[in-house]
């Protein structure tokens, strides 16, 4: 059994200005743009960070879940943890423990390589937890989300090279990481400052104490900094940065190892 951690989504109340920070801050460039978002009311863009992805929606309607979540959390922020499974069975092995624990199926989608599934977030806690599956199994190459295999000609990796960690914040992060943890059938473990953590193929899942006023929620990425200097200049010119190893864009703490 395998989860991986291929795609982090923020949500922010217009799209453009979000995009433009993670682009000239973190020194990265739009890879795909889903037309399939509109459904929910969405535009959005995807952009690579070494081999997995950030991705920002944002409402172009009234009255959209993603909408509702921004009012309530007072601002842009974190949205979804987006995992890719090793095969379908693993997927569909989580399936039945999520239903198992009565978390709800929020949405699924087929098409002939890919099937994702969101779990419904009132459930799992803190941010939508996807677990999806693509045919092709290729953990740090064709990815159907961000439209399939030419993503890799908007790579980017001067200034950062990869996403180590997803920060979820709570007031009980000891629950909130048990629940995830069920749901994953992944032991929880203490990193190197005694957080609690979830730990991934590639990166983990961190559960802290919400301690910025904006309740339960996706507060952080953890990213490797191939230039800091540069990174934190331009995040001083755009107004993104919040101390020597730490950026804030579209609402979210970005920690710089």
């Amino acid at each position: 059994m395998s989860i991986r951690l291929r795609q982090i989504c923020l949500v922010a109340a217009k799209l453009a200005p979000a995009i433009e920070d993670l682009k000239a801050v973190l020194g990265l460039e739009v890879c795909f743009k889903d037309k399939g978002v509109e459904v929910f009311g969405l535009e959005n863009s995807l952009l690579p960070v070494g081999s997995n992805f950030i991705e920002v929606v944002a409402p172009i309607k009234e009255n959209t879940a993603a909408g509702r979540y921004l009012k309530r959390r007072n601002g842009d922020g974190g949205y979804m943890v987006i995992c890719q499974c090793d095969s379908e069975a693993t997927q569909a092995a989580r399936k039945a423990r999520a239903a198992s624990l009565h978390v709800r199926v929020a949405w699924e989608h087929d098409s002939k390589d890919f099937h994702g599934m969101q779990l419904h977030p009132a459930d799992t806690g803190g941010a939508f937890f996807e677990l999806d599956w693509d045919k092709k199994g290729q953990p740090e190459g064709h990815w159907e989300p961000a439209g399939g295999g030419g993503w890799t000609s908007a790579r980017r990796t001067g200034v950062v090279t990869s996403f180590k960690a997803v920060e979820m914040q709570s007031a009980d992060p000891r629950g909130l990481a048990e629940r995830w943890s069920g749901i994953a059938e992944i032991p929880l473990r203490s990193d190197s400052r005694g957080r609690i953590e979830m730990p991934l193929d590639n990166a983990s899942v961190r559960f802290v104490e919400a301690t910025d006023g904006r309740g339960e929620g996706l507060g952080g990425i953890d990213i490797v900094a191939a230039d800091r200097k540069r990174l934190l200049t331009t995040a001083e010119s755009r107004g993104c940065r919040a101390g020597d190893d730490q950026v804030v864009i579209c609402g979210t703490r970005f920690y710089l190892e």
